[in-house]
């Protein structure tokens, strides 16, 4: 039986975190009523003229700066010319022969170990409407039509489902990281066209291309290179032919359907944007550019295992969301060398906890990292144990301050006395003589249970440390 090999490649489109739109000065704003952000421009009327939106071109660059590509220092528009109900005028806006980036890639992290995805270029042009389908009608809502619109397309470097997966995921953080757009799916930030073909073993030549149109959501993605691979596979085993053609996932079949066969470029009859001048970009400004950008998350996740000395794991966790790797690094630097693992462990347990509950993303809570390392440097101190610290974190999520000033004004400070720690031994030993004698007849986990007692007489105050030493030497003297 003859042995096929999957190949796939992405186009993912992510709008841009601008205020206005690419050509014109309508906002951006998500959810206001459809039609309400538009203008003759991105409307298409006849003789409104484009202007550039420079802080797109500079979005797109770092976005190119981030993923290691080539930037043209000489780059142009060009029409894209067809007519879909979401394109106005009747063509888009688009990079066609110079774009702004080529070249770059990358870096997937997979079980067999690193591999580096290619990206082909990353063009610049402007998003088309949304149309919306209802029970009897569509319509079209054109809030959305001129949002800028960076297009990545990779090489045909992918092989699997997984592999896409955690080609989208590692892009995703990149372009979080380097705050040049939401990324959020939900919204539409971030779409990609899935290209996927089959061939034989031992051919070098790709197969007959198949692509999926408008993927929004990973999940989605995923369902649909599973689907279309076992199609394809199915159609070839059995010596059929694949079609060039456009199709769309339809969720609720669990199944990819035809849309149109499948444009070339000269079907779009490309030619230069005559109302837009070329973008020139001078060596000093790129320099400047490249000169602001962040750490990637690679790099932070090694640093942070480096000078933290908290494991890998704990670095992927907390570098995997940039305001979160941001509020550790912050935290544990107030705390100083040794306790960079102490914070991490709060941080994933404790404060993650809090915000799934909450639903919430760090920005969105009162506790600083200055709370935090104070309340973890209180615990190292021994100021207070770990069950009050507990109780109040959620205190200094929801409402802020500092626990050093609760603790005070409270009187929650840990009772490490030892003469006042005996008498309250004593009342657990006397208040429990089962617990005493399980004990002293071989039921070690008797003297955890008295532990409890005297936590409950301090009020969660007493040292737990301390408390546990005094009953192993009480019990261990009346044996």
């Amino acid at each position: 039986m003859s042995r096929y090999l999957v190949t796939i490649g992405l186009e993912t489109h992510v709008q841009l975190k601008t205020a206005t739109k690419m050509f014109c000065g309508c906002s951006l704003r998500f959810g206001a009523e459809p039609n309400t952000n538009v203008c003759p421009v991105c409307l298409g009327y006849p003789g409104a003229l484009p202007v550039m939106n420079r802080e797109a071109v500079r979005l797109t660059v770092v976005s190119g700066l981030m993923l290691g590509c080539g930037i043209n220092r000489h780059s142009t528009f060009d029409r894209k010319n067809y007519f879909y109900p979401d394109m106005s005028k009747d063509y888009q806006i688009s990079q066609n022969t110079h774009p702004l980036c080529v070249g770059g890639g990358v870096t997937i992290r997979m079980p067999e170990g690193e591999r580096r995805v290619r990206i082909n270029h990353i063009h610049l042009e402007e998003d088309a409407a949304k149309i919306n389908h209802y029970a009897r009608h569509s319509g079209v809502d054109f809030n959305r039509c001129g949002t800028p619109l960076m297009e990545i397309v990779s090489e045909p470097d992918l092989s699997s489902p997984d592999e896409a997966m955690a080609y989208l995921q590692a892009l995703k953080q990149i372009l979080l990281y380097a705050g040049v757009s939401e990324c959020n799916l939900e919204e539409g930030n971030m779409r990609s066209d899935v290209n996927i073909s089959v061939r034989p073993e031992g051919q070098e030549t790709l197969g007959t291309k198949v692509e999926i149109k408008n993927m929004n959501t990973f999940k989605g993605i995923y369902a649909a290179l599973e689907y279309e691979i076992a199609r394809q596979l199915a159609a070839v085993s059995r010596g059929g032919v694949i079609v060039q053609e456009t199709r769309r996932w339809e969720p609720d079949l669990g199944e990819t359907q035809p849309m149109r066969s499948k444009e070339n470029a000269h079907d779009y009859r490309y030619f230069p944007e005559p109302d837009l001048v070329p973008v020139s970009l001078d060596e000093a400004l790129v320099a400047e550019w490249r000169a602001a950008l962040p750490e990637l998350p690679a790099a932070r996740r090694e640093r942070m295992v480096a000078e933290y000395g908290i494991p890998e794991y704990d670095a992927g966790v907390l570098a995997d969301a940039k305001e979160n790797a941001d509020f550790f690094e912050a935290a544990a630097r107030q705390c100083g060398k040794g306790l960079g693992k102490t914070v991490s462990n709060w941080f994933m347990t404790e404060v993650m906890r809090l915000l799934s509950e909450g639903g919430r993303t760090i920005a969105e809570c009162a506790l600083t990292p200055e709370a935090l390392a104070e309340l973890v440097a209180l615990v190292d101190s021994r100021v207070i144990n770990g069950p009050t610290a507990k109780e109040l974190l959620p205190e200094l999520f929801a409402s802020g301050g500092m626990p050093g000033a609760l603790v005070k004004a409270r009187g929650l400070g840990q009772v490490s006395d030892v003469s006042a720690l005996e008498g309250l031994v004593e009342q657990a030993l006397a208040a429990n003589p089962k617990s005493a004698e399980d004990y002293r007849a071989g039921k070690k986990a008797a003297a955890g249970f008295l532990v409890g007692q005297v936590m409950k007489l301090s009020k969660g105050k007493a040292d737990p440390q301390l408390v546990g030493r005094l009953v192993a030497e009480k019990l261990a003297g009346q044996a």
